[in-house]
């Protein structure tokens, strides 16, 4: 006779390979803090793994069958950590163009955080489950892996070359930053756009609801 199957308990979520995953992300981002001051290379090296982490994780996932909820938001929430903890040390860096770096910061979060609860207020299981109905460019940028991949990892190299023209790297640092510089405006476009599609959710289902409580009475 078939063995019974072990029912999960919360704490075997938590040891999900992906999860654990997510763990290593989190805590090479975090070493990576403490080494962003005077260690330009060593920084750049442990923060390129905590972002190279980042394509294994959902691979992960899908092999071993262990997508979660949890899992989702811990990428999504290491994801824009990472990203705004390096922006700001970047406005220690470069004081001249913080309220830019600050206006990127608030954009970053504003965006992701908005589109995640209007698709969840719509019902879909998953942020990345974008239509071209929607929009055929968040479309192409979620459901394409390569895309994906390759958007947010130049998006992050733009930053970390602006981090290493401050020491002076210039093969590594301004060349970088121009190379990287058309993906990384196209990464804002798509946090525009997102941003902009989750509003509209957002007041159409308020309004929805708003007229069936207003029909009802």
């Amino acid at each position: 006779m078939p063995q019974p199957v072990k029912a999960l308990t919360p704490a075997d979520i938590y040891v999900f390979i992906p999860n654990l995953i997510g763990y290593a992300r989190v805590f090479t981002a975090i070493l990576s803090f403490f080494t962003m001051k005077n260690h330009p290379v060593i920084t750049a090296f442990v923060y390129g793994l905590s972002c190279l982490l980042d394509a294994f994780d959902g691979t992960a996932a899908r092999k071993f069958n262990q997508a979660t909820k949890f899992g989702a938001v811990l990428d999504m929430v290491t994801d824009r950590c990472t990203t705004s903890s390096l922006i700001c040390f970047l406005a220690v860096l470069y004081p001249s163009w913080m309220i830019v770096f600050q206006l990127l910061i608030s954009l970053d979060l504003a965006s992701h955080y908005m589109h995640m609860y209007a698709m969840l207020s719509v019902g879909s299981t998953s942020h990345k489950d974008v239509d071209a109905s929607q929009s055929k460019l968040l479309s192409l940028y979620y459901n394409d892996r390569t895309v994906l991949f390759v958007v947010c990892a130049l998006n992050e190299l733009f930053y970390m070359a602006l981090y290493l023209a401050y020491f002076d790297y210039f093969l590594f640092g301004k060349v970088l930053a121009w190379v990287t510089f058309p993906v990384w405006f196209f990464k804002q476009v798509t946090n525009v756009i997102q941003m902009r599609g989750a509003s509209d959710k957002l007041v159409a289902i308020d309004a929805e609801e708003r007229n069936k409580a207003f029909t009802s009475k």
